[in-house]
């Protein structure tokens, strides 16, 4: 039988001999575990995977949402976001992505749950109901006592600088997609003869928009509910439409 010859041992390593059916076989004890010939470590079990996530991600949005809300995009700092979600910026990251994208996520939220009423307030019967129900909508909004004031899309748009224009583009289209919706509405009230001669549809829309972004505005800027109701009467007592 031929001899086996060791190498010198390391001074974390001894050599070990272990026998099989074809004689002893030289190996290694690294912190007393053997290794076998051509390996080079001990083998392991897998590591465990992360933990799972421990906070409601509707929750956390939510809360993001009021951030944005009260900030604007810019103005909201990720210091701030994570402190109100309850979250660590890297769980920040692998549940919503960067802050762009979270704003997004925001962004839907917001349309969802507070401006509901707008679609609601297309299925009116005439053109005066629909813009009642609009103003009545974002007054009741602007009153709420849960919620910041202004509006989160005229807020983001107005105050967004240089490095933001990706957010202002996505508030600028999805405000041209409900002025297109409206200006559909009020097409069909212009073809049941609601509208002035002279009005286009078009114009009507534009004229409805300045009141709700004057309204969330001034909203935001501090005026009473007192006022915006004013606001708002003194629009429908004026409204063009029959």
């Amino acid at each position: 039988m031929q001899r086996l010859r060791a190498r010198e041992p390391s001074p974390h390593a001894t050599v070990a001999f272990v026998s099989n059916a074809n004689g002893p076989v030289a190996g290694r004890l690294v912190a007393n575990a053997y290794i076998p010939p051509g390996m080079n470590s001990v083998c392991s079990t897998p590591a465990p995977k992360g933990r799972p996530r421990e906070f409601d991600i509707d929750e956390a949005l939510g809360q993001a949402l009021l951030v944005f809300w009260r900030n604007g995009y810019e103005a909201a700092s990720m210091a701030e976001l994570t402190s109100a979600m309850g979250i660590t910026k890297p769980s920040l990251y692998a549940a919503f992505g960067n802050k762009e994208a979270l704003f997004h996520k925001a962004l839907d939220l917001y349309e969802r749950e507070k401006l509901a009423y707008m679609t609601s307030a297309l299925e009116a019967p005439t053109a005066r109901g629909v813009a009642e129900r609009l103003l009545h909508g974002a007054l009741e909004m602007q009153m709420s006592t849960c919620d910041p004031k202004g509006c989160l899309g005229v807020i983001s748009a107005a105050t967004c600088g240089a490095e933001a224009e990706p957010i202002k583009a996505e508030v600028v289209k999805r405000r041209a997609s409900s002025e297109a919706a409206l200006i559909r509405r009020f097409e069909q009230a212009q073809a049941a003869g609601e509208l002035p001669d002279g009005m286009t549809p078009a114009a009507l829309t534009r004229y409805l928009f300045a009141i709700l972004q004057g309204m969330a505005l001034q909203g935001g800027s501090g005026a009473t509910c007192v006022q915006l109701s004013e606001l708002v009467a003194t629009s429908m007592a004026v409204w063009p439409t029959k």
